[in-house]
């Protein structure tokens, strides 16, 4: 059975066809008080999503603003969000309306290490043989 995508009880269509305030309604209070205290930054990005909708360019939106809040007329398009070394790019779903672009594109890595080295201890030196 296809998973059903939805946000807070609405289908993708119904979340990205919401009124603005609505979609101020549906948000957790954090990240409501995010928006509503917006800083230029974000109101800077906000108006290059509007560029990039009027012009429906296909091109990754880059931005180091990982805190900001993924709206709801967001859905489809693609960030390059920066995570410290790279941008990685992020595409929009439904379900990821609300949560912050810093949740996608994540900065750490799990940290695989090869065989002990020179001048490593004697009891260190087991762990390289299989």
């Amino acid at each position: 059975m296809a998973e059903k995508i939805v946000y807070r009880g609405l289908t993708a269509e119904q979340a990205t066809a919401m009124s603005n305030d609505a979609f101020m309604k549906s948000l957790n209070s954090s990240e409501r008080r995010s928006v509503k205290r917006s800083s230029y930054k974000y109101n800077a990005l906000l108006e290059k999503v509007a560029l990039y909708k009027s012009k429906k360019a296909d091109k990754i939106l880059k931005t180091h603003l990982r805190e900001a809040v993924i709206k709801n007329d967001w859905v489809g398009l693609k960030f390059g969000v920066h995570n410290g070394k790279e941008f990685q790019t992020v595409v929009i779903e439904a379900t990821m309306i609300g949560h912050r672009l810093g949740e996608f594109a994540y900065s750490t890595r799990r940290v695989v290490h090869s065989a002990p080295g020179i001048k490593a201890t004697k009891g260190s030196r087991a762990l390289g043989e299989k």
